[in-house]
């Protein structure tokens, strides 16, 4: 311990010139980095806090932005749903509609179908009841000819039958 203490160059001796030096070495490079390193260094910092504001201003209005066309698309998500309702609606009436249409466009042409048939029918029924009435009457005026061979002529007996056959679909 005493040679730290006697002055011989320890760790706790002091110099005076050596720490008027140091001083003046550190005064000057304080002087030299305040007159030429700061200045830039400074300048750079400013220009980085710019462009980071500027950065963050334009991050800024492109998330407002990005929230108003998230917005717009939204709104038009929801109109083109309904749309797509209204459309889903309008063929589903349409087809409603279409399929009425041709029901009843069936049912008419069934009723024409069927009174065409009806009038055919009724049509065929008059001919043979025609053709039964002239066969009857033939058949009756040949039975009477041959019953009564001479006692009445083929026009009376033709009238009488014929007058029978009236009376007879009369009261039918």
């Amino acid at each position: 311990m005493q040679y730290f203490l006697a002055g011989g160059g320890g760790l706790l001796s002091f110099e005076t010139g050596f720490g008027i030096w140091v001083l003046i070495s550190t005064l000057l490079f304080l002087w030299a980095m305040n007159k030429w390193l700061v200045p830039p260094i400074m300048k750079a910092l400013k220009e980085r806090e710019a462009t980071i504001k500027t950065s963050l201003e334009s991050a800024e209005k492109a998330l407002a932005r990005a929230e108003e066309v998230s917005r717009d698309n939204e709104k038009a998500l929801k109109e083109a749903e309904i749309a797509a309702q209204k459309i889903r609606k309008q063929a589903i009436e349409e087809a409603e509609l279409l399929r009425t249409e041709r029901i009843e466009k069936s049912k008419a042409e069934a009723d024409k179908l069927l009174t065409d048939a009806r009038h055919v029918i009724e049509q065929e029924k008059k001919r043979a009841l025609n053709e039964l009435r002239n066969e009857v009457a033939q058949l009756a005026v040949e039975g009477a000819s041959i019953i009564l061979k001479s006692e009445l002529d083929s026009a009376k007996n033709r009238e009488l039958v014929n007058s029978y056959i009236e009376d007879l679909t009369k009261s039918n």
